[in-house]
């Protein structure tokens, strides 16, 4: 499985020929340094509706012709767009060609900015996304929770992404429970570095990480690893 980073909070994943984009915000990020026009995707993943996460899936969407793949409420509203769509809700899992998603609980919200308003767009998430024999867990924007030992318990988890930006999420004291809780030896650090606000020291996270012997991947964007 190769996991490559897109800035912020997305990652493309790709095995066995399928490519799955999480989270695609690369037009407004000036640090993503991707053009959502080169993204050849399967289906796009997304945890919530925030801007820096819903970003370009309609585009990358209709382009593919693929589905967006979301929670009812966000989904109804990308085929409201004019996008493909594949609805679930929390705890809900399904089988794709060459994939298969779950959605776990996040703690967070979930709004779609339309002019000066924002409308609700269902629960936020995590995902487990597994292709081949490997489990990702990408949480999505979320503090911490206690039942992040339970997905661990229940699931076999490759590597997990996690926010340590704090602020909107957990920092990266929690995202060190959090990783040891889902019982995954290896971390992606999302959702830091992108605002002032989320500004955090990767190289401390390492270490923190290290001392239980979970190897961390402060990714630049278009950084690759293969789990």
């Amino acid at each position: 499985m190769n996991i490559t980073y897109f800035g912020h909070s997305c990652l493309y994943v790709e095995n066995g020929g399928k490519k799955v984009i999480i989270d695609p915000f690369l037009s407004g990020n000036p640090a993503s340094g991707v053009s959502p026009h080169d993204v050849e995707a399967d289906a796009v993943l997304l945890t919530h509706a925030h801007d820096d996460h819903f970003g370009d899936s309609i585009e990358i969407a209709k382009r593919n012709g693929c589905p967006i793949v979301a929670v009812f409420e966000l989904a109804m509203h990308c085929i409201r767009l004019g996008a493909r769509a594949h609805a679930m809700n929390i705890g809900g899992s399904y089988s794709f060609d060459g994939f298969r998603v779950k959605f776990t609980q996040a703690f967070h919200g979930s709004s779609l900015r339309e002019g000066d308003q924002y409308l609700y767009a269902g629960q936020p998430a995590g995902i487990l996304l597994t292709m081949g024999d490997k489990t990702i867990y990408h949480a999505g924007d979320t503090s911490l929770f206690s039942d992040m030992k339970l997905i661990g318990e229940m699931n076999t988890i490759a590597l997990a992404a996690l926010p340590i930006g704090d602020n909107y999420t957990m920092g990266p004291e929690e995202a060190v429970y959090a990783a040891r809780w889902l019982q995954t030896k290896q971390v992606i650090p999302l959702h830091y570095d992108t605002f002032p606000v989320i500004r955090q020291d990767t190289g401390k996270f390492a270490a923190m990480l290290g001392e239980y012997d979970i190897e961390c991947y402060p990714l630049k964007s278009k950084q690759m690893i293969t789990i």
